[in-house]
C-alpha cells in the first residue's frame, strides 16, 4: 500500500505535463495557421490559455477542424 502514494504523485505529474504539452502545442497551431482576419487569432489564443483544461479541448474539437475544412491547414 506504501508504493501506491508515489505512484498516484507520478501519475498526476505525468497527466500535468501532458496537459501542458497539449496546450502549448494548441497555441503554436493556432498562432501558425489561424488567418489573420480581425481578432480571431489572438482571441482563441487567450481562450486557449486562460480556461484552463477546457480551452485546449474546445479549440481542438470545435474551431481546428472547421479551420482546415476552410482554409486547408
Amino acid at each position: 500500500m506504501e508504493f501506491l502514494a508515489p505512484l498516484f504523485i507520478c501519475g498526476i505529474f505525468v497527466i500535468q505535463i501532458a496537459m501542458l504539452a497539449f496546450v502549448i502545442w494548441m497555441v503554436i497551431d493556432c498562432a501558425m495557421n489561424e488567418p489573420n482576419q480581425g481578432t480571431e487569432k489572438i482571441v482563441w489564443i487567450l481562450v486557449i490559455i486562460f480556461v484552463p483544461l477546457a480551452g485546449p479541448f474546445i479549440y481542438y474539437f470545435v474551431r481546428r477542424p472547421e479551420r482546415i475544412a476552410t482554409h486547408g491547414k
